[in-house]
C-alpha cells in the first residue's frame, strides 16, 4: 500500500467519551444511551482509569446490596474495569481488529500519553469488512420466554456470558432483550420503588416489562455488506438472522464481525 492510501488510527478515530470515576453511575449510563456508546472512557483527574460498560452498571444495580442506595449515589467507580487496549495515532489500522477481539474499545494516546480518541466497533466497520458469508459469522441465538422473570434473565447473562436473548411466547419471536434493556430497567426500578419493596418488587418483574419490541431481523441470503450498513445506520450492536425457513438461525454481532476479519 502507498503512503498516500495508507490508513492511520487518526484518520478512523473518533472524538473520545469519557466519564469520571466519581460521577454517578446514572450519569455513565445516560450518556451510553444519549451518545449510543458502550463501553464509556472512564477518567480521574484527566488520566484514563479504565472503562465502564452497560453490562456493568446492570449487575451493579441489580445487586441486592446496593439496594438501600438511590442510583444516582452510586458511583461509576463502583463498576468500572481497569483493563483496556490502547494505542497511538501514527499506528495503522491493520492492528485494530486484533485489538478489538480483547475489548470493545480502543484508547488512543499521543505521544505524552494525553487522551486524544478512541476507535470502536462501528468505527473500524466503517472501512473494514470481513470477507466472509452471512453464516460464517453467525453467533449463536438464545431464546428466553416473555414470563420469565428478570432475576433469571440476569443469572444467565452472568453465568452463560450470554449478552442477548430472543423472546418468545406462544406465537414465537416477539422481541429482543439486552444488557442494555435490563441496565435502563434496573435503573428506572430502582428510582421508582421504595427500599423497603424493592426485593419483593424485583422478583415479580417479567421480560415482557422490559424487552425491546418489535423485533427486527435480516434473512441470511442478504448480502453481509448491506447488514453491516443496516447496523451502522439503525446504530445497533447485533441483528438477528433468519433462515429460509424464517427460523432464526442466529445473530450477527459487531463482534463476530470483528473476530472473521
Amino acid at each position: 500500500m502507498s503512503e498516500e492510501m495508507y490508513i492511520y488510527i487518526r484518520d478512523v478515530m473518533a472524538k473520545p467519551v469519557t466519564i469520571s470515576k466519581s460521577a454517578p453511575i446514572t450519569d455513565a449510563l445516560d450518556k451510553m444511551l444519549s451518545e449510543n456508546i458502550d463501553p464509556l472512557i472512564v477518567t480521574d483527574n484527566g488520566t484514563v482509569f479504565g472503562t465502564i460498560s452497560r453490562q456493568a452498571i446492570a449487575e451493579t444495580l441489580g445487586k441486592k446490596r446496593n439496594a438501600d442506595m438511590p442510583p444516582t449515589q452510586i458511583h461509576v467507580s463502583n463498576s468500572v474495569s481497569e483493563d483496556f487496549t490502547a494505542a497511538y495515532p501514527d499506528q495503522g489500522i491493520e492492528i485494530l481488529p486484533e485489538l478489538l477481539q480483547h475489548a470493545k474499545i480502543v484508547v488512543v494516546f499521543d505521544q505524552e500519553h494525553n487522551l486524544i480518541g478512541q476507535v470502536g466497533y462501528g468505527d473500524i466497520l466503517k472501512i473494514m469488512q470481513p470477507s466472509a458469508e452471512v453464516k460464517e459469522v453467525l453467533e449463536p441465538a438464545y431464546a428466553i420466554n416473555a414470563g420469565e422473570r428478570v432475576v433469571h434473565l440476569r443469572r444467565r447473562m452472568v453465568d452463560e456470558g450470554i449478552a442477548r436473548f430472543i423472546v418468545t411466547a406462544d406465537n414465537g419471536p416477539v422481541g429482543i432483550v439486552t444488557e442494555t434493556d435490563v441496565a435502563r430497567a434496573m435503573r428506572a426500578f430502582r428510582e421508582v420503588v421504595e427500599e423497603k419493596y424493592q426485593d419483593h418488587r424485583i422478583r415479580n418483574l417479567i421480560i415482557r416489562d422490559i424487552m425491546s419490541t418489535p423485533l427486527i431481523s435480516v434473512g441470511e441470503d442478504r448480502p453481509l455488506s448491506e447488514i453491516i450498513d443496516l447496523m451502522i445506520a439503525r446504530k445497533v450492536s447485533s441483528l438477528p438472522v433468519t433462515s429460509s425457513n424464517g427460523r432464526i438461525a442466529g445473530f450477527i454481532t459487531r463482534s463476530s464481525l470483528i473476530k472473521a476479519m
